[in-house]
């Protein structure tokens, strides 16, 4: 197993060198983080949820089927449904698969399970968000809200608090004290919901995935140490002990690595874990230049050989908002989209 993660980081490391750098010899740069996807099992129901009780606004959707689809998502036989919300300056695409069908969200998933991710939902006014969950019974993550301390200088003052969607995906709601975060979040110009301030990912070495998203041009904006009490029950771990380091490109929400100091007990993500199933998450990335040239992956696994498996895929008109693309994993099979226009 050992040797099999060691192939898989080198064969990263290599496609990496491939997607950065392009015919003119200019680096591969991703110019916004342009939405984050997650897989749904009723669209209607997961639209209604995000529009009805989190105040996001929908912008389209779309029916798409097709070979190119199919080399993309790397399954046969596929038709998605594709929702595009947006909340503030953000969007969120939520993807049904009308076939084929995958597996549901895994019943028994954790906080420190690497299949773990979630986008943060900024809010105005935590009290008033957490009533509003509670208004529409929405299923805890968290015990409560919490109030991160004092002593942590990168966090204190942050509330935050875990929840899940109908499909049980987890999501978070984070409200920022001022002089903390982006200073937009201390706009709401009267509204609750204010939009996405970044998606988390949990992983086994911050290191590793430092280099990866560095690669595709992004860099720490951020990091934080969290432990204690108020940690454990917002991610509902107990002992959760969090190196957490906060990942932005020029636009668009961040990305936040969260590797588990302890407990060291998180599961991988499942070897047959593929795009139908719920517990997929995507982040949407719109790049500058390096995707145009052949050469990278179908999706999301490489040959242990080393030869990289498929070429970037060209779309048929601009359905879903691009005309290519192609589907990478990072080095904890978390799944990145490389777009361009």
């Amino acid at each position: 197993m050992k040797r099999k993660r060691m192939i898989v980081l080198v064969l990263i490391a290599a496609a990496l060198e491939i997607i950065s750098a392009a015919d003119s010899g200019a680096a591969t740069s991703v110019t916004k983080v342009s939405a984050v996807q997650v897989t749904v099992g009723d669209i209607d129901r997961a639209v209604a949820f995000f529009t009805n009780v989190l105040e996001f606004r929908r912008v389209s959707e779309v029916e798409v089927a097709g070979p190119e689809y199919e080399h993309l998502e790397g399954v046969f036989g596929i038709r998605m449904r594709v929702a595009t919300l947006a909340l503030g300056d953000e969007c969120l695409q939520l993807v049904q698969f009308l076939v084929p069908r995958g597996k549901p969200f895994p019943f028994d998933s954790r906080a420190n399970d690497r299949w773990f991710q979630h986008i943060a939902i900024v809010v105005s006014d935590m009290d008033r968000a957490y009533a509003r969950l509670r208004e529409y019974r929405v299923e805890y993550a968290s015990t409560s809200p919490q109030t991160l301390p004092r002593w942590n200088p990168n966090a204190s003052g942050i509330r935050a608090f875990y929840f899940r969607d109908p499909d049980g995906h987890f999501l978070e709601l984070i409200q920022f004290p001022p002089g903390k975060g982006d200073p937009k979040w201390q706009q709401g110009n009267g509204r609750l919901f204010l939009g996405i301030d970044h998606t988390a990912i949990v992983v086994a070495n911050t290191k590793a995935s430092i280099l990866f998203y560095q690669r595709l041009g992004f860099h720490v904006a951020g990091t934080s140490n969290n432990y204690g009490t108020e940690q454990e029950h917002l991610n509902n771990v107990f002992g959760a002990h969090l190196r957490i380091t906060s990942l932005r490109a020029h636009s668009g929400p961040g990305i936040e690595l969260l590797e588990y100091l302890t407990p060291r007990d998180g599961r991988p993500v499942p070897i047959d874990l593929r795009p139908t199933d719920l517990a997929w998450w995507q982040i949407i990335l719109l790049t500058g230049n390096g995707i145009a040239r052949s050469g990278g992956w179908d999706t999301p696994a490489f040959a242990e050989s080393g030869e990289f498996e498929g070429n970037y895929v060209v779309l048929p008109g601009n359905q879903l908002g691009f005309t290519r693309a192609l589907i990478i994993s990072d080095p904890d099979e978390h799944h990145v989209e490389l777009t361009q226009p």
